[in-house]
């Protein structure tokens, strides 16, 4: 039984946008530990940002005393859901899908607590009840307690529906009725009477509500988190590009670093807060130091973030870039350090720059935007605002040479304080 008003809590953290019979849910998990769950379909080998929040929340619920159920969408990862996404799903490859799953897995339970035998986590793969299911018996099990004419008002359906570019493809149509059947499945076989999800997900969970009430006469409940959304108004999504992934094969630590130290003034607060990671008493009191509060709140936003993906460890190997890189120890930076700064590619603010062959300083700076011509080229360095490697340079007619390149392959260009550049040779 949960003493706490975890619900309120939630939503003093701005945690909620939807939620269902919410006096009744609050009675439901007062009285008793409940099963909650939450889906992930192995539609790529890396969880991403957006998953964070989802399983921040079922980490709260666990700590509770409630089972977390973990939904790998084995089977659902074929069709695509296709809320609120402009185009069809690539297809998913059975192979992959399962090499997939083994890594999404491993990330979700470094978030949960895999030692509490009390309500440990239960993790199910939808395949195992649609691998054998009977297409008749599905659609007189599921099929007749929902018209098309609610399915097409759902507004993930009908902005597609509208595009005559893309369209559906009836297998995404019906994606929501297998979803409603997991809920239905989990219901029956582990009691789970809860599903979280994004905002995106409302018409999905939605359905699955409305066919354990249809089916056994039983009410669950449903709850949805707000999305993270990019730079582009667009959703972090395994399809979508420019995501930041939790595989640090695929972004790297300093570039997951890097991301949250660059958010935007307006966000850093409200990430913050949702992420659990200060209290609202402490973001408040950070909020009056001003300009110098938000520097510090976005560092400390990144490092608490990169401890709870990567580890304090790899957070202590990302600070010594960081130190070394932008406080011209240019010399204390090994080879892996540049290979990840290289790997992280623009998104860090540091762009990298290929060359073949050794280069004039100022062709070099116009070439990397530094200047406009060769005239303001010289300006520059006569003014002593170009550092190669961490040393100033004086000499208008100075050309690159093998001393130069770091590892043989590396130089960093810095124009005055901040601005620095990587040259690849």
């Amino acid at each position: 039984m949960c003493e706490i008003d975890l619900i309120k809590k939630l939503y003093d953290r701005n945690l909620i946008s939807y939620i269902s019979n919410e006096k009744k849910l609050k009675k439901h998990i007062s009285k008793k530990n409940i099963s909650v769950y939450c889906g992930f379909d192995p539609t790529a080998d890396s969880l991403h940002i957006g998953h964070i929040l989802p399983l921040l929340i079922l980490k709260k619920f666990q700590k509770y005393g409630h089972i977390p159920v973990i939904l790998i969408g084995g089977a659902t990862s074929l069709i695509g859901d296709p809320s609120f996404k402009n185009v069809k799903r690539k297809n998913n490859k059975k192979k992959d899908i399962k090499i997939w799953e083994k890594k999404i897995i491993f990330q979700i339970k470094k978030f949960l607590d895999s030692k509490n035998k009390k309500n440990k986590e239960i993790i199910v793969n939808n395949n195992s009840w649609f691998k054998n299911i009977n297409l008749l018996n599905f659609l007189d099990t599921v099929g007749k307690y929902f018209s098309i004419n609610s399915m097409i008002n759902k507004d993930s359906v009908k902005k597609r529906i509208q595009r005559i570019d893309q369209g559906i493809s009836f297998t995404e149509f019906s994606y929501s009725l297998f979803q409603a059947y997991d809920f239905l499945k989990l219901y029956l076989n582990y009691n789970v009477t809860l599903q979280i999800g994004g905002s995106d997900q409302w018409g999905n969970i939605s359905s699955g509500i409305h066919l354990v009430q249809k089916t056994k006469k039983k009410e669950v409940f449903g709850m949805t988190l707000p999305l993270l959304i990019k730079s582009d108004g667009k959703k972090f999504g395994k399809s979508e590009n420019k995501n930041i992934w939790l595989d640090p094969k695929k972004t790297t630590p300093y570039h997951f670093y890097q991301f949250w130290v660059n958010v935007s003034d307006k966000d850093v607060f409200y990430f913050l807060k949702i992420f659990y990671i200060l209290s609202k008493k402490e973001i408040k009191k950070i909020q009056k130091e001003g300009v110098l509060g938000l520097i510090r709140s976005k560092k400390i936003l990144a490092e608490k973030l990169t401890i709870l993906i990567h580890g304090t460890n790899v957070l202590k190997k990302v600070k010594n870039i960081v130190k070394n890189l932008f406080y011209s120890r240019i010399e204390n930076l090994s080879e892996s350090d540049f290979n990840q700064i290289i790997s992280s590619g623009n998104n860090t603010g540091i762009p990298v720059f290929v060359l073949k062959k050794n280069e004039n300083l100022q062709k070099c700076l116009v070439f990397i935007n530094y200047s406009h011509s060769l005239k303001q080229s010289r300006n520059l360095i006569y003014s002593k605002s170009i550092q190669i490697n961490g040393k100033c340079i004086i000499d208008p007619n100075y050309i690159f040479n093998d001393y130069d390149k770091l590892f043989n392959k590396f130089t960093i260009i810095k124009k005055g304080k901040k601005t620095f550049s990587i040259l690849k040779w």
